[in-house]
């Protein structure tokens, strides 16, 4: 009978470390009916009508903060 809970228990412990360390696919490019874009600074996906918006070279640019769309500045201006 100890023996198995003891693989039960294993099992379990396999269950949820397998679970924990599993990558989280992003969302399809759709979030409840909404484009998703990725922000490049800091990775979160943001919608359309969340997003605040950069243009580079006349493409849009979608960040989720004015914070990220200032460190995204920072980092074109030490590249040049």
């Amino acid at each position: 009978m100890k023996l198995l809970l003891f693989i039960v228990m294993g099992y379990l412990v396999y269950k949820i470390f397998k679970r924990s360390i599993e990558k989280v696919e992003p969302p399809s490019g759709k979030l409840e009916g909404a484009v998703a874009h990725k922000d490049p600074v800091c990775g979160v996906y943001v919608t359309e009508e969340d997003a605040v918006v950069g243009r580079l070279e006349g493409e849009r640019i979608y960040f989720c903060s004015r914070d990220c769309l200032e460190k995204y500045r920072e980092r074109l201006e030490k590249k040049s």
